[in-house]
């Protein structure tokens, strides 16, 4: 008799664990919702400044970090998350840079929160080439589900 309660008991343990209620099944959204967003679509910096990085993070559960990446666009490449174009003055063809600006950085967003908003500030070196880039925010949440948004800006 024993044995069959414990059986009966693990059966319901082991089906409520699988029932999906507790699980995340929801990636997190990467927004502008009730804050100003930098940087933005066409934003135009110049080498040596500062890029003040402010976007809200949420999930349905539990955010876990962000990355934050910067590439070259010279060759006009896209990412697909945004429609907009950007037309900059005295824009040039597609080229190969000699000196791209290429940032990657990891940020631990603290645990617990399904709600976050990110402040960084990312100086720009002197020395790389000026033209069109991509500003990547990669967020992922604790269950590994991840939301990607692309900006288009330029350096002069």
């Amino acid at each position: 008799m024993k044995k069959a309660i414990f059986l009966a008991a693990f059966a319901a343990l082991a089906f409520a664990a699988c029932n999906g209620e507790d699980r995340d099944m929801d990636k997190p959204a990467i927004t502008t919702e009730g804050i100003t967003a930098s940087p933005s679509e066409c934003d135009s910096y110049e080498r040596g400044d500062t890029i003040r990085f402010c976007y809200r993070m949420t999930d349905n559960m539990e955010l876990g970090n962000f990355n934050i990446e910067v590439h070259g666009n010279h060759d006009h490449h896209t990412h697909s998350t945004s429609d907009i174009e950007c037309e900059h003055e005295g824009e040039e063809e597609h080229h190969d840079a000699e000196n791209p600006w290429v940032f990657n950085q990891d940020y631990q967003i603290p645990d617990g929160l399904h709600d976050y908003t990110a402040h960084v500030d990312i100086a720009i070196p002197t020395h790389v080439d000026p033209g069109d880039y991509h500003f990547m925010i990669r967020l992922t949440d604790k269950a590994g589900w991840q939301e990607i948004r692309s900006v288009a800006i330029e350096l002069e």
